[in-house]
């Protein structure tokens, strides 16, 4: 449950408590969908507190719930979904930002240091940053005016879903629309004009094609983060050396001495390990040929 957040000085990708605070994930999920978050600045930013978008005005006073646009203006906010073991103790939580108890819509915030936890409690934790903690660092050092208002603007340019278990609801396709929507070009919010950041972002350097295969590497990334944090891989990078055949799937009554039969024809095969789950001992069908070195 992840979402690739493409801002006008770099990227961010965002993982989601979706099993923990369903009715907040799927109000953002769905919210970037339908392209609501496209265009929305970062209109306030506190240096080394939080950094607050998500109101497509630009004044901090707006924005609406996705269950709006689903069922009406009585649900234009929803009900706050608070954990005490979810904290405000990290640098890069992402946390709504409501306008009172149970009054959730669209904004959210990024803190911007470890340890505020005299927001726990407060505010519907629902995420964290998995990749482009150096990107909330840029935000961070913005300069800002007496309001936290950055003198440059810092805007979400795109948000892409990376990984999403809600249905869609049958209504929300005719939302989405076909581009993103333009906003305020040059912020003509409070009748202040400002300039925009000149920094390209990634997508719109990139053809179609690339930009699929990153949005799949960072994909694949951020699963492999979640194996990290519940312990099934010792760390999100690890992977085999380059002398290393990744083989999938087998039969599931293979053996590993099949495996180095077979593999040991076409050149040196030093191990062959079946992956297997640590509690049933089952094969998981694939597996792993060590010093692959085939004779051409």
């Amino acid at each position: 449950m992840s979402v690739l957040i493409v801002t006008s000085l770099g990227d961010i990708v965002v993982d989601l408590y979706a099993d923990k605070c369903p009715l907040t994930c799927k109000n953002f999920l769905k919210l970037c969908k339908i392209k609501y978050y496209n265009g929305c600045l970062f209109h306030t930013v506190q240096k080394d507190f939080t950094a607050q978008t998500g109101d497509p005005t630009g004044t901090g006073a707006g924005g609406d719930s996705v269950y709006k646009f689903l069922y009406g203006d009585q649900a234009r906010f929803f009900s706050d979904e608070i954990h005490f073991d979810l904290k405000h103790s990290k640098m890069g939580t992402v946390a709504m930002a409501s306008a009172g108890e149970n009054l959730n819509a669209s904004q959210f915030y990024f803190t911007l240091r470890d340890d505020l936890d005299y927001l726990d409690g407060k505010h519907t934790v629902f995420g964290e940053i998995a990749e482009g903690l150096e990107t909330l660092t840029r935000i961070n050092e913005a300069y800002v005016d007496e309001n936290n208002r950055p003198f440059k603007n810092i805007r979400i340019k795109h948000a892409y879903i990376l990984d999403d278990p809600f249905d869609d609801p049958s209504q929300l396709a005719e939302m989405i629309p076909e581009a993103s929507p333009e906003g305020k070009p040059k912020d003509e919010v409070d009748g202040v004009v400002r300039l925009e950041d000149d920094w390209v972002p990634m997508d719109e350097q990139l053809g179609a094609a690339e930009l699929e295969e990153i949005l799949r590497a960072k994909e694949a990334h951020s699963s492999a983060v979640v194996l990290e944090s519940i312990g099934d891989i010792p760390d999100a990078e690890t992977k085999p050396p380059d002398n290393v055949l990744f083989v999938c799937k087998l039969n599931p009554v293979t053996e590993d001495e099949d495996l180095h039969t077979i593999f040991s024809r076409f050149g040196t095969v030093t191990s062959a390990d079946i992956i297997r789950d640590y509690k049933t001992g089952d094969s998981l069908c694939y597996a792993f040929i060590g010093e692959w070195n085939p004779v051409i």
